[in-house]
């Protein structure tokens, strides 16, 4: 490919300086890996924002999570169409392979992808409606979860607030739209955990099924 660049130099020496250590003092743990394959607890699905580091909250180590990211941490309804799915083929995969026993979606205060769903579907960013707008087709799964919002009311900041709790929701229900994720859960193989972060406090809100509210752990 004639448009690749070589790396830039701060990620080589980045690089240089997790070989020397870090991967040298867990060397074994590597070796492990490589020869046993992966067989990691839990499957997250976050956010791309660069400031949700889903490892470091849990203190993870290499080879715990199998961990998807996408625009909003948004789950796709169950639509086998033939077409490209690519956090279908996570889900698929985590679950149906690898035998994942939780699966966490975890959204973040300050989310630029639900900001976006709540400007376009409020009529603030008509460019997200146009077709050809892969962000914009993305949050229409989110979509059913701002109608929600916005027959609840309040102010601006509010409704954003809520609409970052819906798009964890959204996509537990969507989670169970899946045959293979339904069975499982069913028969208590599989559990399916909401959780959002706080960006500037760090607080950590769990989703209680029994009460119906985010509370913070």
């Amino acid at each position: 490919m004639r448009h690749a660049k070589p790396l830039p130099t701060f990620l080589v020496n980045r690089y240089h300086g997790w070989k020397a250590t870090q991967f040298q003092e867990n060397k074994a743990w590597y070796s492990k890996l490589a020869d046993e394959g992966q067989h990691p607890r839990a499957m997250v699905i976050s956010c791309c924002d660069s400031r949700v580091h889903v490892t470091a909250i849990f203190g993870a180590e290499t080879g715990e999570f199998f961990i998807h990211r996408n625009i909003a941490n948004l789950v796709p309804k169950f639509s086998p169409d033939g077409d490209h799915h690519g956090t279908s083929a996570t889900i698929e995969y985590a679950v149906t392979e690898l035998g994942v026993t939780n699966i966490i979606v975890i959204g973040h205060t300050n989310c630029g992808g639900i900001k976006g769903c709540y400007d376009m579907c409020s009529g603030q960013a008509p460019k997200l409606e146009e077709s050809s707008s892969f962000v914009g087709r993305w949050m229409d799964i989110l979509r059913e979860g701002y109608e929600r919002v916005a027959a609840k009311g309040g102010t601006e900041d509010e409704q954003l607030d809520m609409l970052e709790l819906e798009g964890v929701l959204v996509s537990l229900e969507n989670l169970m739209t899946f045959p293979f994720v339904a069975e499982k859960v069913e028969t208590e193989e599989l559990a399916l955990h909401g959780l959002r972060i706080g960006i500037r406090d760090g607080e950590l809100e769990h989703y209680n099924a029994n009460t119906g509210a985010f509370e913070n752990i």
